[in-house]
């Protein structure tokens, strides 16, 4: 009795009558077989989803903002920008754990990286973008939307880029300003200072600079140190320890003015060791 080669999983009819189709992903397994895998890993999508969500978050907390503002409470209004840079935040969080949480329970897939560029792009990219120009940018007119729009399109092309060198990139290195701390930028800036009452109307020049610099980073050659070369699952001295709870005491004691200078900093850095390294280069 010949045996016939085996078929493909057909979906039950309970499947087929689904107004959705079945995500089915190609792979090869342990011994270089091609095979097909059907639906997705529940895990690593639900932090990348709820990414999504604080992006969606933060994007109806600006239109909230200004509906206030529009309304003549700038109290309220101010509210509920720091809800929204508070969001994106929580974004960043959860971006930094839905590729750890793959990779530690094996869990990776296209799928996976394609779902969590859209989630970025969202939280990242429209999200801060729509978070300056309600509360700075929107006062300057046709110019406010083109430095949102140098944004938007700088967050999208920096990702696009990421994807296509994820295999051949220095893992050391970052090329260009990664877009979750050109958010923290933006969403840092909204954050101190209308936490202080301080109407972004009033540093709509500054702003538009600092929106558009971020952007314009993100698309640049410049390098940026990735971090990823720490190893986290080795042991370490304790001293380190020390200076881990040191650092979130300091960032827990004023969140929005510390997050600020954090991520401030690190866009800054880029552009300094690059011109210092030009100098290297001409001594």
């Amino acid at each position: 009795m010949s045996e016939r080669p085996e078929e493909p999983n057909k979906p039950s009819d309970a499947e087929s009558l689904l107004p959705v189709d079945e995500h089915i992903e190609e792979g090869h397994d342990a011994e270089g077989r091609k095979v097909r895998h059907r639906g997705i890993y529940l895990l690593p999508n639900l932090f990348t989803t709820a990414n999504l969500f604080a992006g969606f978050y933060s994007i109806v907390s600006s239109i909230s903002a200004h509906g206030y503002l529009s309304a003549g409470d700038p109290r309220e209004a101010s509210k509920y920008f720091a809800f929204a840079a508070i969001a994106i935040f929580v974004a960043m969080v959860l971006d930094s754990l839905d590729g750890r949480v793959a990779r530690m329970t094996n869990t990776q897939s296209a799928f996976g990286a394609e779902y969590d560029s859209l989630s970025d792009m969202a939280a990242f990219g429209v999200a801060p973008a729509l978070l300056a120009f309600v509360w700075a940018l929107g006062d300057m007119g046709k110019v406010g939307w083109m430095v949102a729009f140098i944004y938007v399109a700088g967050a999208a092309l920096r990702l696009a880029r990421f994807n296509t060198q994820v295999g051949t990139a220095d893992k050391r290195y970052f090329i260009g300003l990664a877009s979750p701390a050109a958010a923290g930028v933006v969403a840092g800036t909204v954050w101190a200072f209308s936490d202080y009452g301080i109407q972004g109307s009033k540093l709509s020049f500054l702003v538009a600079l600092l929106v558009a610099a971020a952007g314009m980073l993100m698309v640049s050659n410049i390098k940026y140190n990735s971090f990823k070369e720490l190893d986290l699952k080795g042991r370490v001295p304790f001293v380190a320890i020390l200076a881990v709870v040191l650092v979130f005491a300091v960032v827990f004691s004023d969140p929005p003015r510390i997050l600020l200078l954090i991520f401030l900093g690190y866009a800054i850095s880029g552009p300094v060791q690059y011109l210092l390294r030009g100098r290297r280069r001409k001594t």
